[in-house]
């Protein structure tokens, strides 16, 4: 493995830091304010294959790191676990149904829908990132449960959430993008 992928692998395994010191634990632990206002951890817990302009510093996904999480169960939990908070943030909850996964509003959605149903707000990129996200590193189910999930938040407000955003969460749910 080249030096590219071990910030972040040791980033997601607890030994390491991002570019500004901080651990995965301590951005999970993070209050929301703090999340909403801080822009640069994002590309640490979702990386992409591209580097990103908002932070160069920040990782990228490489074969490498995929293969990794897709055979170490604690780098899935925790990707599991920066899903969940960022779900939270969002006043959303990953829900099993039978068989199937789904994406529920909570009943913080009311309250948490103030921060990030705008339209062009800046956590539009950061759901997409989300989904993408999940969908290369092989949580098909996830990304599709939070894509639908998005859509239907999308079409029953319209005004807060632009056609073009509302392309990029479905190409990024089903791995188009």
């Amino acid at each position: 493995m080249g030096a590219e992928e071990l910030p972040l692998l040791a980033f997601y395994q607890g030994t390491g830091t991002d570019h500004a010191g901080r651990t995965f634990e301590a951005i999970i632990a993070s209050h929301f304010e703090l999340l909403e206002a801080q822009h640069d951890f994002i590309q640490w817990l979702f990386p992409l294959p591209e580097r990103s302009p908002v932070n160069p510093e920040a990782p990228i996904l490489t074969q490498a790191v995929i293969d990794a999480f897709q055979s170490d169960s604690g780098l899935r939990a925790n990707l599991r676990r920066a899903l969940d908070k960022m779900l939270a943030f969002y006043g959303l909850a990953l829900v099993r149904r039978a068989e199937a996964l789904d994406v529920s509003l909570t009943p913080a959605f009311v309250e948490r829908r103030n921060v990030w149903l705008h339209r062009n707000n800046h956590n539009h990129l950061r759901l997409t990132r989300i989904l993408r996200c999940r969908y290369l590193l092989s949580l098909t189910a996830e990304a599709q449960a939070l894509g639908r999930r998005l859509d239907q938040i999308a079409e029953a407000e319209p005004q807060d959430v632009s056609e073009g955003t509302r392309a990029f969460w479905a190409r990024a749910s089903s791995g188009r993008a």
